[in-house]
């Protein structure tokens, strides 16, 4: 029985995963337009920046909208399929717990969220007013 339920799931998962990802492609916001030297400036910010993520998963889909709403080429790392990837995020945050952005500062110190909405949170109070 708990192989028919694993089994089950495990297609749900299958099936499903193609699926969520052409949808997050068809419900993609509009993104960001800036000057030339304000987006130099936040593509600048971005590589302090890393999104440690799952392709499928719902919250990580939700900040790669914002992501792509706010126009930010941020670096993201599969955590589901790449051993050192998930290795890195475990040893930062202390746990396997995704969506994970993790944040260096100018001075190295490294900050880890790992709540989609204060991630969310973050991205819009950095960067929503960034083009203004």
């Amino acid at each position: 029985m708990k192989f028919l339920i694993r089994l089950f799931f495990k297609t749900v998962r299958t099936v499903m995963g193609p699926l969520l990802l052409i949808w997050e492609i068809i419900k993609r916001p509009k993104p960001m337009h800036r000057q030339a030297a304000l987006q130099a400036k936040v593509d600048n910010e971005c590589r302090d920046l890393a999104l440690f993520q799952f392709k499928t998963c719902p919250f990580c889909m939700k900040i790669r909208q914002e992501m792509h709403r706010l126009s930010l080429p941020i670096e993201r790392r599969d955590a589901q399929h790449d051993a050192a990837n998930r290795t890195a995020l475990i040893a930062g945050a202390g746990s396997a717990k995704v969506p994970c952005l993790k944040i260096t500062n100018a001075k190295g110190k490294v900050e880890w969220l790992t709540d989609s909405k204060a991630i969310i949170s973050y991205l819009r109070g950095r960067f929503e007013n960034a083009g203004i």
